[in-house]
């Protein structure tokens, strides 16, 4: 299976459960600016307890691995939890929606984008996947996030709502790296 296909395969799914979810992460900053090679989908949703059993039926055993306990542990945690597919070495990241003012914001500003033909689906918005992947780059450094986050800025900086980003930024304590990115292609 291509990423493609499973990401297809996830989203008619988790649509056909009526979860509310946005897809986020690498496939979203590619989606605004360059490829790159990934070999996770990273997916916010929002499962309630109540839907782990359907949830993990979506992903059958001869194809994948999840187990209902690991979905049980992430939403009481407010964590992730994973999603193997061993054929093809691709792993899906559900990532469960926090209770707070960002992915409050994050699920309202959702766009719709066409992943296959006739098959659209949500992802977050540019500016917000900017906002996380600084906050990613702060928690582990990881230079892939700033390549991500000028690659979107180059591609899609003319459509970007740059005071959304400034007023989350100074939220969040992430004015040093925004600081830094912006300046190092010239967006202020």
């Amino acid at each position: 299976m291509e990423q493609s296909e499973l990401l297809k395969y996830v989203v008619d799914k988790i649509e056909a459960l009526r979860i509310p979810y946005f897809i986020t992460g690498s496939i979203a900053s590619m989606a605004y600016g360059e490829p790159r090679l990934t070999n996770d989908i990273d997916i916010v949703a929002d499962i309630k307890d109540g839907e782990i059993k359907a949830f993990k039926d979506l992903f059958p055993e001869s194809d994948f691995y999840i187990t209902e306990e690991d979905i049980k542990e992430a939403i009481h945690n407010h964590r992730q939890f994973n999603i193997l597919h061993p054929a093809s070495g691709l792993k899906i990241d559900i990532i469960i929606r926090k209770q707070d003012l960002f992915d409050e914001e994050r699920f309202r500003r959702v766009k719709r984008i066409e992943i296959a033909q006739n098959t659209g689906a949500n992802f977050s918005s540019p500016e917000d996947v900017i906002i996380k992947k600084m906050e990613f780059y702060r928690e582990g450094g990881s230079d892939k996030h700033l390549r991500d986050i000028a690659s979107m800025l180059k591609i899609s900086g003319a459509v970007l709502d740059i005071n959304y980003i400034n007023r989350w930024v100074n939220k969040l304590g992430l004015s040093d790296i925004w600081e830094s990115v912006s300046k190092s292609i010239k967006l202020k």
